[in-house]
């Protein structure tokens, strides 16, 4: 999943309203909230996007291994694919 801008403000600042169009900074409408400096919202966005690709590849390996431990106790893909709803 791609963090917006609007994701990164909100951890930024839970508070705050805004309006962006097209993913664009310069494009933020700050609804009566402080305004926050661009390069602090990127560096944040930059933050939060590897935090949520290290979530998505720990449950891909979480997967995996699970799989890896089912074939491992004898069963087979179809099987696995009937528990696990795949």
């Amino acid at each position: 999943m791609k963090i917006d801008l609007a994701q990164t403000i909100i951890k930024l600042n839970p508070t705050a309203q805004v309006s962006i169009t097209n993913e664009n900074y310069e494009t933020i409408v700050w609804n009566n909230t402080p305004v926050i400096a661009k390069e602090i919202i990127l560096a944040k966005q930059i933050e939060l996007q590897e935090i949520e690709d290290n979530r998505i590849e720990q449950e891909k390996a979480n997967k995996q291994s699970a799989l890896n431990k089912l074939k491992a106790l004898g069963l087979n893909d179809a099987e696995i694919k009937a528990i696990i709803g795949i």
